[in-house]
C-alpha cells in the first residue's frame, strides 16, 4: 500500500498541492484527472520515490517524455534487462548447485551455501525463468514490434518506439504499482487495444494519467481529481467521475444558494428589529447563530478553452478525389493504388499501425509531400493543414501574440487577442515567448494559429497531442458542429468517434474505406476476423428434386411463427425491466422535486440535523435515479438489438 498524507507543494505564490491525501491499495486502478498544468506528472514523480509505502510494495514509473539514454543493445536484450535481477539470482543459484555437488559431507562451506541456496530459491519463486523469452515476445509484439525487430539495436528506433520499449520493460517487471504518464501517446489503435486487455488482466495497482477518455473508462475503476492544488477521490471511471462531480457541484451550489438566502433573511431580521427591546433576545440569538454558522464556500473551477471554427465559403459537392495514388520511400512502397473521394461535410478518420503511412498520406493530400497518381480538389476548396509536430515547429523567439497575428489575414490585434483569450491566453500571457510555454500551451497556440485562416477542408494530424480531456472535448464539439470537411489522423478513439462518418484504414500498403465511426470500424473488423477464423462450410449436394422456390409455405410460416415466439420470450423479461425502471424513475423524480422544494426553504438551514438528513437523501435519490436511467437505457438497447436481429 502507498499513502499520500497531507502533502503540500508551492512554487512562489502558486500552490501545486494543498494538504493532498490519498491511498493506493492492492489492485486499485486509478485515473489521475485534471487540466494541463495542475501538477499531475509532478505527483506521479513524487509518488515514484518520495511517499510512504510498504516495504513489499514495488513501484515502476513511465514518464511522459524520454529522460534516459539506452545503449546499443538489441531490442530483445534491452527488454530482457527487465529480468536482470532474476537472471542474476538464477545464475548464482546454478553456480551454488555446482559447488555443492563437489563438496563432501561435513565440509564447513556446506552450511552457508545451503542457506544462500534457500534464500535464492525463495527469491526465484514466482519467476519462471524458462518463460522469459515467450513473455518478452508476447509483450513486444503486442505493443507493435515485429519479429524482425528483435535483433535490431535500440539506437535504430525513433522516440515513439523507444517509449514503447520502456513501457514493455515496465509491464515485464510486474511491479506492485504501475505509474503511467500518458502511456497511449505513442500507440496505434491495435497496440492500444492490446494494452487495454493486458492491463485489465494485470494483478497489481496502477495510477494512470491519460487524455484518452475511452482508455480511462475501460481500464480504471477509481478517479483522483487534481484541481487548484486539491486532490479529490471519486469512485468509478472517468465518465462516472464526471457525473458524480456534476452532482457534487449541483448539491454544493444548491446548499450555497440556500445558505446565502438564509443569511440575508437573518441579516434583514437583525437590521429591522435591532432597535426594538421586545425583539432583543431574538436578535441576539440570530446574531450568535450567524457567528457560529459554518459558511459554505463554492469550489473554484479551472478555466477551459472555448471556441468554434470560423465560417468559410462553401465548397462544391465533391471536395477531394484520390485516384491510383502511390508512394515510395527509399525504394520501398509505403502504399499502393489508394483510391477514394470525399464529399462536402464528410468527416474522415485515417487509422493504421505506426509506420503505415497515415501522416505521409495527409501530407500528400495537403500538397506537402509528392506522390504518383492523381489528387483533385473540388470547386472552391480552401484547405488548411495542422501537422503532428506543428506545436514543436513554432518559432520560440516569437511571442504568443506575434505567432498568431503574423498568420492572420485582415484581422486586428484586438480580434487576435480575443481569439487567444478563448484559448486561455489573457493579459500578459500573450506576451510570453513560445519557448517558455508547456507542451499543452504550445498546442493551443498552434491550433489558434490554424483557426485564424477560415477553411472548408481541414487536414489534422494528431490535433489532441498535449491537450487535456476538457480541451479535447471543446475541440471535439467544435468539429461536430463544423460544416466543412475534415480528415483527421488520431489515436484518440473517444475524440474522433463522435464526429467522423467514415474511416480509412491504411494496412500493408492498402487503403480500405469503412462507413461509420471508429466503433463501427472496430465492429466490422471483428466480424471479419471471426468470419475468417471459422472453418469453411462443407457444401452438401441438393438431393431434393424440388426447387427451393417451391418450399412448403406452411413450413415457412411455421418457422416465422417460431421466431416470433422465441423473440417474444426473450423480450418479455427486458420489457418488464423497462416498465419497472420507468415506474421507479417516476417515483424518484417526484421525490427529487419534493426534496429540492425543501432545500429551497431557508428555514431548513436553521436545523442542521434536518439539513444533513435532507441533503443525504437527495444525494441517494440522485444516485438511484441515475442507476435507473442506466438500467432503462441498457434494456432498451437490448430490445432494439433483438428486434434488429429478427428483421
Amino acid at each position: 500500500m502507498l499513502s499520500v498524507n497531507n502533502f503540500s507543494l508551492q512554487y512562489g505564490s502558486k500552490h501545486i498541492f494543498r494538504n493532498a491525501s490519498a491511498q493506493v491499495y492492492e489492485s486499485d486502478r486509478i485515473g489521475l484527472a485534471g487540466v494541463n498544468g495542475t501538477g499531475k506528472s509532478t505527483l506521479l514523480k513524487i509518488m515514484c520515490g518520495q511517499l510512504e509505502r510498504a516495504s513489499w510494495f514495488t513501484v515502476a514509473y513511465l514518464p511522459q517524455e524520454i529522460s534516459i539514454e539506452l545503449g546499443s543493445r538489441s531490442l530483445f536484450d534491452e527488454a530482457e534487462s527487465a529480468f536482470d535481477e532474476a537472471l542474476a539470482h538464477q545464475k548464482e543459484f546454478d553456480d551454488i548447485g555446482r559447488e555443492l555437488a563437489e563438496l563432501r559431507e561435513g565440509d564447513p562451506a556446506l552450511a552457508p551455501l545451503l542457506e544462500r541456496q534457500g534464500e535464492l530459491q525463495h527469491l526465484l519463486e514466482g519467476h519462471d525463468i524458462f518463460r522469459i523469452r515467450p513473455e518478452i515476445e508476447r509483450i513486444l509484439f503486442g505493443l507493435g514490434f515485429a519479429k524482425t525487430d528483435l535483433d535490431r539495436p535500440v539506437t535504430d528506433f525513433s522516440g515513439g518506439w523507444i517509449m514503447r520499449l520502456l513501457l514493455a520493460k515496465l509491464l515485464l517487471k510486474k511491479p506492485s504499482l504501475l505509474l503511467l504518464d500518458e502511456p497511449t501517446n505513442h500507440l496505434d489503435l491495435d497496440s492500444l487495444t492490446w494494452m487495454e486487455d493486458f492491463l485489465l488482466q494485470y494483478q497489481g495497482a496502477m495510477v494512470i494519467i491519460s487524455h484518452d477518455r475511452s482508455f480511462l473508462d475501460r481500464v480504471t475503476t477509481k478517479t483522483w481529481e487534481l484541481s487548484l492544488g486539491r486532490l479529490t477521490t471519486y469512485k468509478g471511471n472517468y465518465s462516472h467521475y464526471l457525473v458524480e462531480k456534476a452532482q457534487r457541484m449541483e448539491l454544493e451550489r444548491a446548499a450555497y444558494d440556500n445558505q446565502q438566502a438564509m443569511i440575508k433573511q437573518t441579516e434583514r431580521f437583525i437590521t429591522r428589529f435591532r432597535a426594538k427591546s421586545t425583539k432583543a433576545k431574538q436578535v441576539q440569538s440570530r446574531a450568535k447563530q450567524l457567528e457560529k454558522l459554518e459558511r459554505i464556500e463554492l469550489s473554484e473551477t479551472e478555466r477551459t478553452i472555448h471556441f468554434s471554427f470560423p465560417p468559410a465559403a462553401a465548397s462544391g459537392r465533391d471536395v477531394l478525389q484520390l485516384t491510383s495514388v502511390n508512394k515510395d520511400f527509399a525504394g520501398k512502397r509505403v502504399f499502393n493504388d489508394v483510391n477514394f473521394d470525399l464529399q462536402r461535410g464528410d468527416k474522415l478518420a485515417v487509422v493504421g499501425v505506426n509506420g503505415a503511412g497515415k501522416t505521409t498520406l495527409l501530407k500528400i493530400m495537403a500538397g506537402i509531400e509528392p506522390a504518383s497518381g492523381k489528387i483533385r480538389q473540388g470547386h472552391n476548396v480552401i484547405l488548411t493543414y495542422f501537422g503532428q509536430h506543428q506545436a514543436q515547429e513554432l518559432s520560440g523567439d516569437l511571442t504568443v501574440l506575434d505567432t498568431v497575428y503574423h498568420a492572420a489575414e485582415d484581422m486586428t490585434i484586438t480580434r487576435v487577442r480575443s481569439l487567444l483569450g478563448a484559448f486561455l491566453f489573457t493579459g500578459d500571457d500573450v506576451d510570453k515567448k513560445v519557448q517558455v510555454l508547456s507542451g499543452g500551451e504550445k498546442s493551443r497556440v498552434a491550433l489558434a494559429r490554424m483557426l485564424i485562416k477560415p477553411a472548408n477542408l481541414m487536414l489534422l494530424d494528431e490535433p489532441t497531442n498535449h491537450l487535456d480531456i476538457t480541451s479535447q472535448e471543446v475541440l471535439q464539439e467544435a468539429m461536430r458542429q463544423y460544416e466543412g470537411t475534415i480528415i483527421v489522423v488520431s489515436h484518440n478513439r473517444y475524440f474522433v468517434n463522435s464526429f467522423v462518418n467514415k474511416v480509412l484504414e491504411i494496412r500493408d500498403g492498402k487503403a480500405t474505406m469503412y462507413l461509420g465511426n471508429i466503433d463501427d470500424y472496430l465492429a466490422a473488423k471483428q466480424r471479419s476476423e471471426e468470419k475468417s477464423a471459422r472453418p469453411p462450410k462443407v457444401r452438401k449436394e441438393n438431393t431434393n428434386p424440388v426447387e427451393p422456390d417451391s418450399r412448403d409455405r406452411k413450413a415457412q410460416r411455421r418457422e416465422r411463427a417460431e421466431k416470433r415466439q422465441k423473440l417474444s420470450s426473450r423480450l418479455k423479461p427486458l420489457k418488464k425491466k423497462v416498465a419497472e425502471a420507468e415506474k421507479e424513475i417516476s417515483s424518484l423524480e417526484k421525490r427529487k422535486e419534493e426534496l429540492e422544494s425543501l432545500m429551497a426553504d431557508p428555514e431548513l438551514y436553521a436545523d442542521q440535523q434536518r439539513w444533513a438528513e435532507i441533503s443525504k437523501e437527495y444525494s441517494t435519490v440522485k444516485t438511484r435515479l441515475d442507476r435507473q436511467y442506466l438500467q432503462w437505457e441498457k434494456a432498451q438497447e437490448q430490445i432494439e438489438t433483438l428486434e434488429k436481429e429478427v428483421e
